[in-house]
């Protein structure tokens, strides 16, 4: 799919046009055409395709490839609203990303995207009390993509992780649904605490790369916290943050930032934008 027509893809036709551009890309790119076969169009449905290509990136001396591929389609089949879950992250990858230029590309490619579907499984593990193995996948996930997910933490669907090297997640944090987040982003505490003390960030924020959010503070909906921002503080829905410690610049242009994807802070009003 050379140009973004995401307005007819759905979670239902995702996996018919995965097939559709696996065949495209095997006639121009015949040396890709074996593995495109073996990871796509030789699957029955996208949650095998998903299986398929977490597996090959996780897999260790550890928990082989077969072994992980297994364990992942049992998550998906007691658990499908993952399913429905990491369909929807695809879709918003390709919306949001300017270097996305296909649905492929972020199954079989992005960090960002793998990490968070590998994610998904641990979660399920977790709330299963499988907490060993949910630990085990985390640190594969880590030492993988340099991506760190507690597997207890909540996270919603529609998820852009933009580049993602170096995020970091706690384990009480909780993310909203449509949030985009780019690299070296951390979602931590400030200290040895117990307890609830990670950020939870409402549906609709955009974090901006390398931003520090520690403690228990709450992000409002339709957010935007700025690159290398430190936030100690809750921030009020469709309010702009940035600075060290983060102060109120401004509100974001739209009243969900994610989708925007806009970085530029000069644009930030001084006015809230139309809900």
């Amino acid at each position: 799919m050379g140009s973004k027509e995401t307005s007819k893809v759905t979670t239902k036709n995702l996996f018919s046009v995965l097939v559709k551009e696996a065949l495209a890309l095997s006639t121009t790119e015949p040396l890709l055409k074996s593995v495109l076969d073996e990871m796509v169009v030789f699957r029955e449905s996208f949650a095998e395709v998903l299986a398929m290509s977490l597996s090959r990136k996780l897999a260790t001396s550890l928990l082989s490839r077969s072994q992980l591929e297994i364990l992942f389609l049992s998550a998906y089949k007691d658990n499908p609203s993952i399913v429905e879950d990491s369909a929807t992250d695809l879709l918003a990858t390709l919306e949001r990303d300017p270097a996305c230029r296909s649905y492929l590309e972020p199954l079989l490619f992005f960090k960002g995207y793998q990490s968070i579907q590998a994610y998904r499984i641990a979660h399920v593990l977790w709330k299963s009390e499988r907490y060993f193995l949910a630990e085990m996948l985390q640190s594969l996930i880590s030492q993988k993509f340099a991506v760190d997910i507690h597997p207890a933490a909540k996270i919603g669907r529609g998820i852009l992780l933009d580049h993602a090297t170096g995020l970091v997640v706690g384990e009480t944090a909780r993310i909203g649904n449509n949030v985009s987040i780019l690299h070296g982003v951390t979602l931590g505490g400030t200290g040895n605490e117990t307890g609830d003390r990670h950020p939870k960030v409402s549906d609709g924020v955009m974090i901006g790369a390398n931003a520090q959010l520690l403690g228990n503070i709450h992000i409002g909906k339709g957010a935007k916290v700025g690159a290398g921002a430190v936030v100690l503080e809750d921030v009020p829905p469709h309010v702009t943050v940035a600075g060290v410690p983060a102060v109120k610049v401004g509100h974001p242009e739209t009243a969900l930032p994610s989708l925007a994807m806009q970085q530029d802070f000069t644009r930030d009003t001084n006015s809230k934008p139309t809900k």
